[in-house]
């Protein structure tokens, strides 16, 4: 009894920690809208201080001629973009010890599946390696390579999550009756994953792209961005097509396969929601004159449909074992 609670304590801390990535990207994602990536200028202090400062009078004289030797020469302190990426800054200092609690927890597997807790081992590294990064990405100026290499760490590490708690529960998934599925959907799956990533990876170009517009535009007018957009911005679009597709594709061969209340029925639901939600942000970028509202919501339903692509395919794997 004490071993079932103590392993449904891991998991409900690991579906914490997941939940708690995604949040770390919605805030993210406010914080590249709102255009507050430099509203702290310097990690893990912000302005020299653990809290930051309200009031521009709070900071030395010449706190710009100070910055601008360090190689930030247009530091301009905004109080609300200043305490928009300390609060992101929050965010991920909580994560951590999420992580941290989620390893411990996982201690229990070792004598039963050492696997589990090496990839809950993992996390925690990379976690600490992800807040190391994340000062890499102040310190390049937002530079867009470091922030593509940024967001695909959160995604390989939601995707480590995932594997742990799935792995931890294997013997239960391993019962999911899914021997009329095609062998082909997994081959498919792993092809909408790479496709998905990549997606991603265009996206946070788009992303810089659209943040140079924005400043270019002092973040205001934003009805009239979108004549400036980049090439990569059209192929992203048409893209997102493709995706459409290839998706609503396994997630009919899926569903014709099993039954209603089947749990890969219930997470094909999900991932088409999550699909249709993302298009639906898109179009409202595309269309509605880049609302800020809807750029952190496309990021987060993008990072969570690969997260629903990467379960049904970590249930698959283990179903057909």
């Amino acid at each position: 009894m004490i071993e079932n609670q103590a392993a449904l304590r891991f998991r409900r801390l690991g579906i914490l920690a997941i939940f708690a990535i995604y949040l770390v990207i919605l805030v993210g994602g406010l914080v590249r809208a709102s255009g507050a990536g430099m509203g702290c200028p310097d990690w893990p202090t912000c302005f020299g201080q653990w809290i930051p400062p309200t009031n521009e009078s709070q900071l030395p004289a010449n706190y710009q001629e100070i910055y601008a030797d360090r190689g930030y020469k247009d530091t301009q302190f905004n109080p609300v973009k200043t305490w928009i990426e300390y609060g992101n800054r929050l965010v991920g200092v909580t994560i951590g010890l999420v992580i941290i609690l989620t390893t411990w927890a996982s201690r229990i597997y070792l004598k039963a599946d050492k696997g589990v807790f090496y990839l809950s081992l993992s996390v925690l590294f990379l976690v600490c390696f992800q807040g190391w990064l994340g000062s890499a990405v102040v310190a390049s100026n937002l530079q867009p390579f470091m922030i593509t290499l940024h967001m695909l760490l959160a995604l390989f590490i939601v995707a480590l999550l995932i594997y742990a708690i799935a792995r931890s529960q294997r013997h239960f998934i391993a019962k999911l009756e899914v021997e009329y599925i095609p062998s082909m959907i997994t081959t498919v799956l792993m092809i909408a994953m790479a496709m998905t990533l990549l997606q991603v990876i265009m996206g946070t170009q788009v992303r810089e792209a659209v943040d140079f517009i924005a400043n270019e535009h002092h973040y205001i007018g934003r009805e009239y961005w979108r004549d400036s957009f980049p090439l990569i911005f059209y192929v992203h679009r048409s893209f997102s097509a493709l995706i459409l597709v290839i998706n609503l594709w396994l997630s009919w061969k899926i569903y014709q396969n099993v039954t209603k209340n089947h749990l890969l029925a219930r997470l094909v639901y999900g991932l088409m929601g999550l699909i249709v939600i993302a298009i639906l942000a898109g179009v409202s970028l595309d269309r509605l004159g880049m609302p800020a509202v809807a750029q952190p919501i496309h990021l987060l339903m993008a990072n969570l449909i690969f997260g629903m692509q990467f379960f049904i395919y970590i249930c698959l794997y283990y179903a057909k074992i």
